[in-house]
């Protein structure tokens, strides 16, 4: 499948790269040990008794078990490149948001993967790994122009996380974004595979369609509306 076109002109001329002005969130926190884990449940006792021999048992004597490691999660972005994200600076604000996206899960020490859904067709511009702050960078040239295959899309995320989840790549949540204006006549069903799917709306708040919080409510999903504020 070939790379949707670097351009992305519009009647107001070339997009420029925008920072979202309200920055996404994750909305996830990493794992703090309970008490149990810093106390006598993380006693390795064999240890301790072999470093205790003949004496009192002291606390210099304790040996504690390795707290288990935080398992990261999944996110994976759906970015819509459609030709109506290209109204507006639509297409510039949702890589913004991705671009967020990516360097906050760098941060939390989760997983990516992103798609892109337009005119092209769906491809998988980052596949399942371990998030990387220069991945933003991966969306930057993206363009955008035709048509909305969001079911294909829809299909393409199910798969992904689906493998992902047959590969043993770890316990963590897989949660799906979806990235898009929601002007498409198709109607999917929700995807089964993630534990938590985020419609992010960049749809114009004056003249929405409404089309993508029907979807939130349809699918039980979390629903952000972003639209275009200037």
């Amino acid at each position: 499948m070939s790379h949707p076109s670097p351009r992305a002109a519009t009647a107001q001329g070339n997009w420029r790269w925008q920072t979202p002005t309200r920055p996404p969130r994750l909305g996830l926190t990493r794992h703090v040990p309970r008490p149990a884990e810093t106390s006598g449940a993380g006693i390795d006792w064999v240890r301790t008794l072999l470093a205790k021999g003949p004496q009192r048992l002291a606390a210099s004597h304790l040996r504690h078990r390795p707290l288990s490691a935080r398992v990261a999660s999944l996110h994976l972005i759906a970015l819509d490149i459609s030709g109506s994200m290209r109204n507006g600076g639509r297409l510039a604000r949702a890589k913004g948001y991705a671009a967020h996206l990516i360097e906050q899960a760098a941060r939390a020490g989760d997983d990516v993967a992103l798609l892109c859904f337009g005119g092209q067709g769906v491809e998988l511009l980052l596949p399942p790994g371990p998030a990387r702050t220069a991945g933003s960078a991966r969306v930057r040239p993206v363009g955008g122009g035709g048509g909305t295959p969001l079911a294909a899309c829809l299909k393409e995320a199910e798969r992904l996380l689906r493998m992902v989840k047959k590969k043993g790549g770890g316990s963590g949540a897989a949660h799906l974004w979806l990235l898009t204006d929601g002007r498409t006549l198709e109607q999917p069903a929700a995807p089964l595979a993630p534990d938590h799917i985020v419609i992010v709306d960049f749809d114009d708040p004056p003249r929405s369609l409404g089309r993508c919080a029907a979807w939130a409510e349809r699918w039980q999903a979390e629903y952000r509306p972003i639209g275009i504020t200037s």
